[in-house]
Order: structure tokens, then sequence, then C-alpha cells
């Protein structure tokens, strides 16, 4: 509860500071910032209430961020004691295997084009995931926050997301799960985020959502969805720093 709470005086501080100086940590400096006029007591505590249902929104993103920092934490851990060429010689060796199967899979289809369709689909997406998994180490090597936020976390999730979607290409079982559900999500974000000016149906009348579709499809989500986590990472780093 003591962690909970100065989580959440962190995160209003943090917004005071947007307006006001010498809001956030001030005991470390000169002291905190007090109007003295009305008129700025009244805009101080207008601010302050403007903030307070942003911080109830924010809180539970924060634990996303706090969740997120934990588990990628392990994974760069793993991936700091395999190294770069390790990693890439792991995502060879794992898609290699994975390419011959689909060979094997849709040679079996008695159609040229479905097969060298489908091979050279999952050949490459190997390609893409293991350069994707290489670049999200190194520029995770490269440190800084910005880094981090705009490269390493849409390589990662481009090296999470695309194995599976791709291995469903070929395997009925996944196939099974993996794309209805990637057809809800489908479905929801252009008729709830992307129906504004009509961008919804352009995607519908442009696109089709089947085979590699699904490929490119989640290629698309993985680099927002890096922006969003590695931002809330970043936000984790600032209230809650990892020492603390």
């Amino acid at each position: 509860m003591g962690a909970i709470r100065i989580d959440i005086t962190r995160l209003h501080e943090t917004w005071m500071e947007v307006l006001f100086p010498r809001q956030l940590d001030a005991g470390h400096v000169l002291g905190k910032w007090q109007p003295e006029t009305s008129a700025e007591t009244l805009g101080y505590y207008l601010w302050a209430l403007v903030g307070l249902p942003l911080v109830l929104v924010g809180y539970p993103l924060l634990l996303i961020g706090y969740g997120t920092r934990f588990y990628a934490g392990k994974l760069d851990s793993a991936a700091t004691r395999l190294g770069v060429i390790g990693v890439v010689l792991l995502s060879v060796v794992v898609w290699g295997a994975l390419s011959v199967a689909a060979s094997f899979q849709f040679g079996d289809a008695g159609q040229f084009s479905l097969a060298a369709e489908g091979f050279l689909a999952v050949l490459a997406a190997s390609v893409v995931a293991t350069v994707a998994a290489a670049l999200a180490i190194l520029f995770g090597r490269v440190g800084g926050r910005a880094t981090s936020v705009l490269l390493a976390y849409p390589a990662a999730m481009t090296a999470l997301f695309l194995p599976p979607v791709v291995a469903a290409l070929f395997v009925p079982t996944l196939q099974q799960t993996i794309f209805p559900a990637s057809e809800e999500l489908a479905i929801t974000i252009l008729d709830e985020i992307l129906f504004v000016g009509g961008l919804n149906e352009i995607i519908r009348n442009q696109f089709t959502l089947e085979g590699t579709g699904y490929v490119l499809m989640w290629l698309s989500l993985s680099v927002p969805l890096g922006w969003f986590l590695g931002g809330l990472v970043a936000l984790a780093d600032f209230i809650r720093p990892k020492d603390e």
C-alpha cells in the first residue's frame, strides 16, 4: 500500500509539473512551489482536479509498464547470455527447420504456385524474425530511452509475434486458434479505432485478411504496440526507478 501511495503521488506530481514548477521531488531542490495569488490558487487546484481522473487511468497502465519491464529484463538477461551471434544462430536453426517443414507441407498440396508461395512466406518471415531479434538486442545495447522505445521494443515485438502467425500458415491446429482470433482483433480495430474518415472501409477494400495477410497484419501491429509498451516502461522507470 505504501508503494501504491508513492506511485500515485508521483504520477499526480508529474501531472502538476506540466504547468507548475518544482512539484516533483521538490524536497531535493528548492522546496515545493506554492501559489500566492488567488488566480494562481484557483488554477493550481483546478489543474489538480483535472489530473485526478487521468491518474486513475494512468495507474493501471503504469502497472502494465512494471510487468513489461520485468519480463523484458528476463528476455534481455537471456539474450545477454546468448549474445547477438547466439540469438541469430538460434533463430536461424529454428526458422530453418520451420522453412524445411513448410516446403514439405506446401509441396504436398500438388500445386506449384501454392508450394512456392507458402515456402517463400515462411522463408521471408524467418529472415524478418531473425533480423528483428538481432536488431532488438543491438538497439537495447545502444542504450538511451528514445532508442529503446522507438526501435528496440518494436523490433522485439516483431520477433515475438511473427513466429506463431507464420507457423499457422501451414499448421492446421494453429490456424484454428490464431486466424479466427486475428480476424476478430482486426474487426475490432477497424470498427472501434480506425473508423474515423472511413479509414476502415479503405483498408477493407484494399487488403484481404488471408494467408500472408495475417503476417502483414501482425507486422503492422508490432510497431505501435512496441512504442506503447516501451512508453509504459519509460513511465515505470521514471515513476519508480529500478534501484527502488
